[in-house]
C-alpha cells in the first residue's frame, strides 16, 4: 500500500535498547539542498545541514546515545498514522493519546523562488481532539565530532552553535522552556481542538541567520506543499501502477542538489548492509550510474527540467575531469576526497562509519554504457546535444572501445579485478549506442565502423567466456560459475533481445540460486547470503526481465509482492532487506532502489 494513500493506524516503531529506530521506518523531508529523516516516533534523527553532503547537524541515527536529534513527541502515544499529503513531500502525522489527538505536519521549506537563501525545518502542531502534550528536545550534534556545541544568547534570540554552522530553535510563547544551554533546549507543549503551533529549526553557515516571522514559517509549509503539487502536476505518467511511480519520483527529489543539478545516491552514510558488518558507506555523492539511472527515469515520467539539470550537470562534470571516467564525484562536480573512518558509534554499533568513497579511485568501465544509455534516451525524448556535449560522447566510446578488455571493479565495485561480464555487455550497449547515435547525424561518424565491429566482438566475447553451461547461465564474470543478479538490468539494455534464450535461462538460474525463500527477493551475486541483505532494486530488476520480455503475469505477481514487503508506511525504501528479520538495512532513501520500482512498473505494462 503507498503511503499517499494508506489509513492503517499503528504505534511507533520500538527503539532497541541502545535507542536505535528500524531504518526502515524513517520517513524524509527535503528542500533541494538537504533531506532530514524522521522516525514515527517524532525524532529527526539525521539531517546534514546546510547541505547534504554537509557534515550532520543531526546524527542520532548514527550515535542514539549522544548524536543531535530534533525531538516533538507526544505523551502516552496510542496510535501513529503518517502520509504524505497527495502528490507531495510535505509529511502529516496523527498523533492519537490516551487524552486527544494531534496533527503534526512537516516540512524543509522552499521559498516563492525555490529553495530559501537558509534552512527552515518547519513542524506544525494542531490539536484534534482533546488534549495533547509534547515535549520538545533540540539537541545540536558534533558534526561527526568536528565540533563542540555552543549556546549564545542575542538580543534577538538563543542561537546554538554547531561549527560555522548557526542554528536557532523558533515558537510562540506558549512553549514553556524547561531548559536551554550550550548542550539541549528543552520544552513542553499542551495542544486543545482549534490550536495551532509552530516549531521551526533555522540554520545557516558562515551566513547571516535570518530569524522570520512564525507566520511566515507557517505560511511556507503550505506554499512548499504547492510546488511539489506542482512539480507533479506538470509529470506525463501513465503507468498503471501510477500512485507507486509518483511517490518514488519524488523520492528520487530527495536525492536532488539543485545548486548544481547534481544527485545523490542516498541522503545517508554509513547504514550498514548488515547489522554489525563493515559493509558502511557514504552514499552523499554523485555516481555517474546511479545519476544516469535516475536521469532516465525523470525522463521517463515527464520531468524534463530536473532531468536536463542532471544531465547537463552530470556532462559538464565528466568533460571537466578528463582524461578518464570517475565512478563518482562531489555533488559540486569535483574529486570524491579520500575516504576516512571517523569516531562516532554507528548505527547499532556497525563500524566503520566513514566519510568519502574509495569506489572513486576504481575503474568500471560499466560507466561508459550508463553515459551512452543517457544520452541516447536524451535524443530520443526529441532533444538536442551542444557541440561540447556530442564531442564529449564521442570520446567516450572511442575510450570504451579501448577499454572494453580491461579487468575492472565491476557494477558492484569490488576490489577483485575481474572481467566482469556486466562490465562487458554495458560496453557493448555503450558501443551500440553510440552507433545509433553516429547513423542518427547526432555525433560524428569517424569511429563508426570500428564501434560496429567493436560492438560485435564484445558480444561473442561474453559468449565465449561468460556463458557456462553447466548452470546454463551467463556468470559473474570469466572464469567464474558464480551468478550476478545485475545482469537483470540488461533486459533494459536490449541483451534480451539479441540473446534471448540464454537469457531468460539466465533469469532462472538466477531465481533458483540468488532468491530468498519467497522466490521474491534476490541477493546481488552468489556468496552474499551470509555477508549481506538481499538488494532491493535486483528485485525490482528481476520484474523487469519478466515484463519486458512479455511474461506480465509473473512480472505483475512479483512487483506487487514486493511493495507490500519492503515499502514501509509511507512509501519510502532503503538499499536492502533482510529477509531473515525482515528489516530493511542500508543507506535510505535508497535512489536505486525507487528508480528500479519506476522502471519496473513500466515494464508490469509491457513498457
Amino acid at each position: 500500500m503507498t503511503a499517499s494513500s494508506s489509513d492503517a493506524d499503528s504505534v511507533p516503531a520500538e527503539r532497541d535498547a541502545d535507542g536505535y529506530a528500524p531504518i526502515h521506518s524513517y520517513a524524509a523531508i527535503g528542500d533541494g539542498r538537504s533531506s532530514a529523516l524522521i522516525a514515527p516516533d517524532g525524532s529527526i534523527d539525521w539531517w546534514c545541514a546546510p547541505c547534504m553532503d554537509a557534515p550532520p547537524l543531526l546524527d542520532r541515527l548514527l550515535d542514539a546515545p549522544a548524536g543531535g536529534r530534533f525531538v516533538l513527541q507526544a505523551r502516552d502515544v496510542q496510535q501513529v498514522q503518517r502520509r504524505y499529503r497527495d502528490n507531495s513531500n510535505v509529511l502529516e502525522t496523527d498523533v492519537r493519546t490516551s487524552t486527544g489527538l494531534a496533527r503534526v505536519t512537516e516540512s524543509l521549506n522552499s521559498g516563492p523562488a525555490g529553495r530559501l537563501p537558509w534552512s527552515e525545518l518547519a513542524r506544525r502542531m494542531e490539536g484534534v481532539e482533546g488534549e495533547v502534550s509534547f515535549d520538545l528536545l533540540y539537541q545540536p550534534g558534533t558534526r561527526a565530532g568536528a565540533c563542540t556545541p555552543w549556546m549564545s544568547d542575542t538580543p534577538n534570540g538563543c542561537v546554538h552553535h554547531a561549527g560555522p554552522v548557526m542554528t536557532m530553535l523558533r515558537y510562540s510563547e506558549r512553549v514553556q522552556i524547561g531548559n536551554c544551554d550550550d548542550r539541549e533546549l528543552r520544552g513542553t507543549v499542551t495542544l486543545t481542538p482549534g490550536d495551532r503551533e509552530i516549531i521551526a529549526l533555522l540554520a545557516s553557515q558562515d551566513e547571516v541567520l535570518p530569524v522570520p516571522p512564525l507566520v511566515d514559517i507557517d505560511t511556507r509549509i503550505d506554499r512548499s506543499d504547492r510546488e511539489w503539487r506542482q512539480w507533479v502536476d506538470d509529470l506525463h505518467c501513465d503507468a498503471s501502477r501510477r500512485d507507486e511511480v509518483i511517490r518514488s519520483a519524488l523520492a528520487l527529489k530527495f536525492l536532488w542538489f539543485a545548486p548544481t543539478g547534481a544527485i545523490a545516491a542516498a541522503v545517508s552514510t554509513s547504514l550498514p548492509e548488515r547489522i554489525g558488518g563493515d559493509k558502511n558507506w557514504d552514499y552523499r555523492y554523485a555516481w555517474v550510474r546511479d545519476a544516469a539511472y535516475v536521469i532516465k527515469t525523470f525522463l521517463r515520467v515527464g520531468a524534463l527540467p530536473d532531468a536536463k539539470a542532471g544531465f547537463s550537470w552530470l556532462m559538464t562534470t565528466i568533460g571537466r575531469h578528463r582524461p578518464g571516467l570517475a565512478p563518482c564525484y562531489t555533488l559540486r562536480g569535483e574529486r570524491v576526497e579520500k575516504e576516512r573512518c571517523i569516531d562516532v558509534p554507528g548505527y547499532r554499533n556497525s563500524q566503520p562509519v566513514r566519510v568519502g568513497n574509495a569506489a572513486a579511485e576504481q575503474l568500471q568501465t560499466c560507466a561508459y554504457g550508463d553515459v551512452l544509455e543517457m544520452a541516447s534516451r536524451m535524443i530520443e525524448a526529441g532533444h538536442i546535444l551542444d557541440p561540447t556535449t556530442a564531442r564529449l560522447l564521442f570520446e567516450l566510446a572511442d575510450e570504451c572501445a579501448d577499454n572494453w578488455m580491461r579487468k575492472d571493479s565491476g557494477f558492484w565495485e569490488l576490489g577483485d579485478a575481474q572481467h566482469y561480464t556486466m562490465s562487458k555487455v554495458e560496453c557493448w550497449m555503450a558501443l551500440r549506442r553510440a552507433c545509433e547515435l553516429a547513423e542518427a547525424g547526432h555525433i560524428t561518424t569517424a569511429r563508426l565502423p570500428r564501434w560496429q565491429r567493436e560492438k560485435e566482438r564484445i558480444l561473442d566475447w561474453v559468449d565465449a567466456h561468460c556463458w557456462d553451461e553447466t548452470k546454463q547461465s551467463y556468470v559473474m564474470h570469466a572464469g567464474s560459475d558464480r551468478l550476478d543478479a545485475s545482469l537483470m538490468l540488461a533486459s533494459r539494455f536490449g541483451l534480451g533481445d539479441v540473446r534471448r534464450e540464454r537469457f531468460i535461462a539466465t533469469r532462472e538460474a538466477m531465481r533458483r540460486e540468488l532468491s530468498d525463500d519467497s522466490g521474491d527477493l534476490l541477493w546481488r551475486y552468489s556468496g552474499m547470503q551470509d555477508c549481506e541483505s538481499t538488494f532491493i532494486s535486483c528485485a525490482f530488476w528481476m520484474v523487469e526481465a519478466y515484463g519486458l520480455l512479455g511474461e506480465k503475469e509473473e512480472a505483475n505477481r512479483l512487483f506487487g509482492a514486493l511493495l507490500a514487503r519492503v515499502q514501509n508506511d509511507v512509501g519510502l525504501m532503503p538499499e536492502m532487506w533482510d529477509p531473515h528479520q525482515e528489516q530493511g538495512l542500508g543507506n535510505t532513501p535508497q535512489g536505486l532502489s525507487h528508480l528500479a520500482l519506476v522502471h519496473a512498473a513500466y515494464a508490469v505494462d509491457g513498457e
